[in-house]
């Protein structure tokens, strides 16, 4: 670990390791424990690490070994169903119960002092929502990187749009992460090549058989239910935990994690409830956050529960919030999220450019056929696959079903610190499509990076246009001078989301396919966030 992560902080301890210990959930299932020690004298705060993904790598070294080092207690869990524990695994039922009853049982042990903190990424974030839900008042600190609370945001988009590549994904790690490492890399492979088969089928319901080696009747499930207020989603989100929360809560993410936005939600919950929370988010996606970016993951986190566990606050930064910033490749530290900021609209013209000049009127400006039996392709952004992150977008804009308006070339930077929409006003032929809109930086040599993006789904009436707006996350991004701001629209980015059938027939079950022709009005504008005259401080020089 140390030879692939420089920066890892020295030992403080040796470590001691009891494995397999049962404790008992909240129905009395047993639940295969790992108990990783410091082998000293004297008490020790505990932390709590509950995974759907087994115990071995990588929680046991990252988790296990790196945190019992510095002075912890460190209990790694299967959660029920997973990893040899009894029960059966449910996505979110029984996170709760089975959190509480293990902290029953933690006060049985002798070496627990009553102070106790929780961390870990992704699932194991939705696991500490789920256990602050009812907090123990041992509970003293979270940490939640890169972390869920709300299961359909995963599955689907704004509007039920299915997010297909991810969630084929997570039923992969799921079904095999805790099986092994080479059960998963296999499974992962797998899945690789058999991606454009299953992503592509008629219909596609049930195809992805062949890619996870079996059926997997969970995820036919979250797939199938694209209304978030759909019954089958009751009690699924923990958002509403972090408004009545008074937890300290440490928030990491990266600018590509298929979860930043709730990430970003979280944080914004949390500060409105008053609760003690700080924001780290790197230039990094849902993967490399916890490989390239785990020394800083790992310093913001341990800083963090040694500020709470321990009384020793030497580790904090002296701001709210850090942020990686793009185009300089820098961080900054700044007091909230976001900093404050004035929301400036772009506008397309129909000669392709970008300007900041509103149009006098309404009237169409572009139009592009979209087939989707010859879906759009997606490239880059928050995926949960190697392909994520910032990519150079030239063979996209290339296609005839993908349209770009592009600004001058800039005299001075320009930085864009905070959520960006597009407010888009689209008719079409059909009355049904999806809108898939993404923010791009273009370079002097016309190399084309993607910043951020989102997709909506509308519907429209005969030839008169429907208005949208599309959240497209946030950003922390400084576009250089001779650099151009790009919006680049489209009408998907398959297979990261699946088509639209273009019938109003839900996807899943389409068998029928009809193209659309989508015409772009010109009172559409692309809303950025610039920072406010006087406002923040620049870069820290810590990058």
């Amino acid at each position: 670990m140390r030879a692939t992560w420089r920066g890892l902080p020295a030992k403080r301890h040796d470590v001691g390791w009891e494995p397999g210990l049962p404790v008992p959930a909240a129905d009395g299932s047993p639940l295969v424990t790992d108990h990783y020690f410091p082998r000293a004298e004297g008490d020790f705060p505990t932390l709590l690490v509950r995974s759907p993904y087994g115990r071995g790598l990588p929680w046991s070294p990252m988790y296990g070994v790196l945190f019992a080092e510095q002075g912890f207690h460190v209990v790694l869990q299967s959660c029920r169903g997973t990893g040899g524990s009894g029960g059966e695994f449910d996505l979110w039922r029984n996170e709760a119960a089975d959190g509480l009853a293990t902290v029953s049982w933690l006060r049985e042990q002798r070496w627990f002092d009553g102070t106790l903190g929780t961390v870990g990424p992704s699932y194991l974030g939705y696991v500490q929502w789920a256990l602050a839900a009812d907090p123990p008042p041992e509970l003293k600190a979270m940490v939640v990187q890169v972390g869920l609370h709300d299961p359909h945001a995963l599955f689907h988009a704004d509007g039920g749009a299915l997010r297909l590549e991810n969630a084929l994904a997570v039923g992969v790690g799921m079904t095999y992460q805790r099986q092994g490492t080479a059960p998963f890399l296999r499974a992962t492979l797998r899945l690789r090549r058999r991606l454009r088969d299953v992503t592509t089928a008629r219909p596609l319901r049930g195809a992805y058989g062949s890619a996870l080696g079996g059926e997997a009747p969970w995820l036919d499930d979250v797939m199938s239910h694209p209304d978030a207020e759909d019954a089958y989603w009751r009690g699924a989100s923990s958002a509403a935990v972090a408004e009545r929360l008074s937890v300290p809560t440490g928030l990491i993410t990266g600018w590509h994690d298929v979860l930043g936005d709730q990430t970003f939600e979280q944080y914004r919950r949390l500060r409105a409830a008053g609760c003690e929370t700080a924001l780290l988010v790197g230039p990094w996606t849902h993967t490399s956050a916890l490989q390239q970016g785990w020394p800083e993951v790992f310093a913001e986190s341990l800083a963090w529960l040694r500020a709470h566990l321990y009384a020793d606050p030497s580790g904090l930064r002296p701001t709210r919030v850090r942020v990686h910033v793009g185009g300089e490749d820098d961080w900054r530290d700044i007091d909230d999220w976001p900093p404050a900021t004035v929301a400036g609209p772009w506008f397309p013209t129909a000669q392709g450019h970008l300007v900041q000049q509103a149009p006098t009127r309404s009237a169409p400006l572009a139009s592009f056929r979209y087939d989707p039996d010859h879906p759009t392709p997606s490239l880059g952004g928050p995926l949960l696959s190697r392909t994520a992150g910032p990519r150079d977008n030239s063979t996209l804009e290339i296609r005839d079903d993908v349209l770009t308006f592009t600004g001058p070339p800039l005299t001075e930077p320009l930085d864009i610190l905070g959520p960006v929409s597009a407010r888009l006003s689209v008719s079409t032929d059909t009355g049904h499509a999806d809108v898939f809109t993404r923010l791009c930086d273009v370079d002097a040599q016309g190399r084309s990076v993607n910043i951020c993006d989102g997709l909506g789904r509308l519907r429209t009436d005969g030839q008169e246009p429907s208005q949208i707006t599309v959240p497209m996350s946030h950003t922390a991004h400084r576009f250089a001078v001779g650099h151009r701001v790009r919006w680049q629209i489209s009408a998907g980015a398959h297979p990261r989301y699946a088509r639209n059938p273009g019938t109003g027939e839900p996807p899943l079950d389409a068998t029928t396919f009809t193209p659309v022709r989508i015409t772009l009005h010109a009172d559409s504008a692309l809303t950025l966030a610039t920072p406010a005259p006087g406002s923040g401080p620049g870069p820290s020089g810590t990058g």
